[in-house]
């Protein structure tokens, strides 16, 4: 099986709550995905997506997936797509990271690879651990009284634990990181999410202020070795997103016990192939995982979903819907989702295919339209 044509599409994806939040008074309302479509000789076509949480988080561009396609498409033609560790490797030796880039064009040849064995994805990234996947959801920076209020409603859609984004005024954030981890219910979880928003001694503050609050605290300042000059100052449970991009600075933190938990975006580690070597390894040292990306539609969605259930249920703290936070689509059918869990579906490859509908021409195409 070769490779004969790859495509790159692209396609808005307005956010279902007006304008999306997040720390440092950054925010969006309209995300820009790219969605890649590899087409085979054997009649098999695979699709992977990167959908950026706007212009301007951890270094990603929506622009980013079509630079990439015009260096990768010459060397990736003619080659087998289901050889996924030769095509990473052909990927790293033409560009040297920008690992979201090259994320979907992985995460299509793994498609692919499922379509041709007849199994879903799941089964190729070591099986159906977990039936479905706990979901969390994100409460984005609003007043707290539109928080709270949102955070009502998500649970009465049956959403169990939240991510509250922070990392603004510090001031207000406490007060945000009171009223909602207050309402929490039994058997509920909060994250107060920083997105590197807070200076170390604003974190200091802010963890002090609500020490006797339940709830993790998530990545707080921009860098790990700050976001560990606080965990050594606080008895809260940290959890590490940003700063955790590659293997180098993941065995930091399995050395160090750096932190309670990580969270994996399949684009910020590069692609599906890293994540799941990623994923394994903390688990192989009991450190808990979430499994998400940066943003995107059902293809992102179905990507994340597929390493989700794969994972051993007492690793896996939760996953994201991120198909449910727009309201355009990149793939049909939606990935299902049920009382507060995600589940993979059960078809070969990834079980979506692309939205053309929605995704309209290709911005760029490489090799036989066959």
């Amino acid at each position: 099986m070769k490779i004969t044509r790859i495509a790159v599409y692209k396609t808005a994806l307005p956010y279902v709550g007006g304008r999306y939040g997040w720390g440092r008074g950054n925010g969006f309302k309209v995300a820009m995905a790219s969605v890649v479509v590899i087409d085979t000789d054997a009649g098999l076509s695979g699709c992977g997506e990167f959908t950026p949480c706007g212009e301007n988080y951890m270094a990603a561009h929506s622009e980013g997936v079509e630079a990439a396609a015009r260096l990768l498409a010459p060397v990736l033609i003619g080659e087998d797509p289901r050889q996924v560790a030769r095509i990473e490797r052909i990927m790293d030796a033409t560009i040297q990271g920008h690992g979201y880039a090259k994320a979907p064009f992985d995460a299509a040849c793994w498609d692919i690879l499922g379509q041709s064995t007849g199994c879903p994805l799941w089964m190729l990234l070591g099986g159906k651990l977990v039936e479905g996947a706990p979901l969390y959801r994100v409460v984005p920076q609003k007043s707290t009284d539109e928080a709270v209020a949102e955070m009502a409603g998500y649970r009465e859609a049956g959403y169990r634990q939240f991510q509250i984004k922070v990392g603004s005024d510090w001031q207000t954030d406490i007060e945000r990181i009171q009223r909602s981890v207050s309402l929490l219910e039994p058997g509920e979880l909060a994250f107060a999410d920083a997105n590197q928003g807070w200076h170390v001694d604003e974190a200091l503050r802010v963890a002090r202020a609500t020490r006797d609050l339940d709830y993790i605290f998530e990545q707080p300042c921009q860098t790990y070795e700050e976001c560990q000059q606080v965990r050594r100052a606080i008895d809260l449970p940290m959890k590490l997103d940003e700063c955790i991009t590659d293997h180098h600075t993941l065995h930091r933190v399995v050395a160090d016990r750096g932190a309670a938990m990580i969270c994996l975006k399949v684009s910020k580690q590069g692609g599906l192939s890293k994540a799941r070597r990623m994923r394994d390894t903390l688990i192989d040292h009991r450190i808990p995982v979430v499994i998400e990306d940066s943003w995107g539609g059902e293809i992102a969605t179905a990507t994340l979903a597929h390493l989700a259930v794969s994972t051993p249920e007492e690793f896996l703290v939760n996953t994201t819907d991120l198909c449910n936070y727009n309201t355009r689509s990149t793939g049909q059918p939606s990935p299902v989702t049920a009382d507060g869990k995600l589940f993979a579906a059960d078809t070969p490859g990834l079980g979506v295919t692309p939205d053309f509908d929605s995704l309209g021409a290709p911005v760029a195409a490489y090799g036989d339209a066959g």
